[in-house]
């Protein structure tokens, strides 16, 4: 994960080669997937330190300007909500029974004090009461998840398409057929493949008039 933008929600990740793209997984709980994770995931780590989960939340699609402190404690709490996160929306994208275990774990998070909303008197944007907490961020981002996992989008939750891409997504495009994480990634590399899968078959013999 790198640079935001403000223009277009979602994040700036990139290829094991260097090259980076724009994600947009389509909520805020689904922004803090692609920090890491155990397992397969340990090698994706950008969760290391308290000021770490700052600078992923002032990446996000949180509005900017949020004045946050972390400490040790709520940066392993967001690994335990990370963790029970992947486990649900990957149960969810293929229609597996949600874990009780990892159901509890967001439920609790959800539980404490979110960020508190408010007008910004400079601008008149949407913005955070200041001097917020590790754990109003992480009930906020919890609390995202629970809408996510009860309300009209919840059947669009996905995993990309491609067979060696784990990113997880929900579709909220209008037509909801979002199959990609990124077009520029996973997108145009299948279409590369199937152009060349198209070119090594050869044209299709022509066929003989019948007498």
């Amino acid at each position: 994960m790198s640079e935001s933008s403000t223009d277009v929600p979602g994040l700036t990740l990139r290829t094991p080669e260097g090259r980076p793209y724009r994600f947009d997984p389509g909520a805020l709980c689904l922004e803090l997937l692609p920090t890491g994770g155990y397992a397969r995931y340990a090698a994706y780590e950008v969760l290391h330190t308290p000021e770490d989960l700052v600078r992923w939340a002032g990446e996000s699609r949180l509005p900017g300007g949020l004045s946050l402190s972390v400490s040790a404690e709520e940066l392993a709490r967001a690994h335990e909500l990370r963790g029970a996160l992947w486990n649900l929306t990957a149960d969810r994208a293929h229609g597996r029974a949600l874990a009780r275990a990892d159901l509890a774990v967001v439920n609790a998070v959800a539980a404490e004090p979110p960020l508190v909303p408010r007008v910004d008197p400079g601008s008149g944007a949407l913005a955070m009461a200041p001097d917020a907490t590790g754990a109003a961020l992480l009930s906020t981002v919890a609390r995202d998840a629970v809408e996510l996992f009860t309300g009209p989008y919840a059947d669009r939750i996905r995993e990309c398409g491609s067979d060696s891409c784990k990113l997880l997504f929900v579709d909220t495009s209008r037509p909801g057929r979002r199959r990609w994480c990124a077009m520029e990634r996973c997108g145009n590399l299948h279409k590369v493949r199937a152009h060349r899968a198209r070119l090594a078959t050869g044209p299709e013999p022509a066929q003989r008039p019948q007498p």
